[in-house]
């Protein structure tokens, strides 16, 4: 049966950036969840220490939590091997993290969009990179998860493969047991795709979900396909209450109930507030009890 997680969507800059929340205090919110777990994110300012790294498992299990999951950004298109080294022993660094704290999936992208790489040149950089991290997730029993991303925080460029032809084509480049896709049907609405057909594609190599939603604040599906490939988020799209906005968690769930699926789930959600990560989290538990019925109480 999916388990849920949740990750905190609406508290990123004050993890991350200036330090104004700390994880104890994130960890006690999400404590108040009916989640069973909570996805980390390697760019929290506490997690610089290494020695914290066992703390905050332990503060996170006497929650009756677990980690499960690692959010990370490695950038693997860069032209110039040096970077891409880097890159690697970076990732090779989250993996360690994720393994600390107790998790089994860590997230890599492919990197960024560069112009001055073809589409053949980007999926080969991306995929000599996860390869070589591989090796390194399986013997500490890590799954490496591709993201459908759609653009980290801190990028100029979109992912390389948010396009669901590159996407499939970058996934199905590796063939690893430790390998497998975290499904974002929210960031194929920001490539201007169907998430159930990107679904429909990759649903056998999905292991991992986020959960979100999104709503169109003006326009329609077909103008945020004309703007595809302008850089910076799209601002017609906003993130929104689980359940409320453009996916069909309905269709989602089929296809992933018809595929064994019984992965983690990890909430996004909780820009407005608490409450609305709480309707989140009561609305996606229906769900799962309506799909998996079998596991239902």
């Amino acid at each position: 049966m999916p388990q849920l997680a949740v990750f905190p969507k609406a508290y990123m800059h004050a993890l991350c950036k200036d330090g104004t929340m700390k994880l104890s205090e994130w960890i006690d919110l999400a404590s108040t969840l009916d989640v069973q777990g909570m996805e980390w994110y390697a760019g929290f300012l506490e997690m610089e220490d290494k020695r914290n790294w066992t703390q905050f498992r332990a503060m996170v299990e006497d929650k009756g939590m677990v980690i499960p999951m690692m959010c990370c950004s490695p950038d693997f298109t860069h032209p110039e091997k040096a970077f891409r080294e880097a890159e690697i022993q970076k990732q090779k660094n989250w993996i360690d993290m994720t393994h600390a704290l107790g998790g089994r999936y860590c997230r890599v992208l492919s990197g960024q969009r560069r112009p001055v790489l073809s589409i053949d040149e980007g999926v080969q950089l991306a995929a000599a990179c996860i390869a070589d991290c591989l090796p390194y997730a399986a013997v500490r029993g890590i799954t490496l998860i591709l993201e459908n991303h759609y653009k980290d925080d801190f990028w100029i460029y979109p992912e390389f493969a948010q396009k669901m032809d590159v996407f499939c084509a970058l996934v199905e480049r590796i063939q690893h047991p430790c390998f497998g896709v975290n499904y974002d049907p929210s960031n194929a609405f920001l490539a201007g795709e169907d998430p159930l057909e990107l679904l429909d594609r990759v649903a056998n190599r999905v292991v991992t979900m986020h959960a979100s939603d999104r709503f169109l604040r003006y326009g329609t599906i077909e103008d945020l396909r004309n703007e595809e490939d302008a850089l910076g988020y799209a601002k017609r799209l906003s993130h929104g209450e689980i359940g409320k906005g453009l996916n069909d968690y309905d269709a989602i769930f089929s296809k992933l109930k018809r595929e064994e699926f019984n992965g983690w789930i990890s909430i996004e959600d909780g820009v407005d507030g608490m409450d609305q990560l709480h309707r989140s989290v009561n609305f996606l538990k229906i769900k799962i009890k309506q799909y998996w019925p079998e596991y239902a109480d």
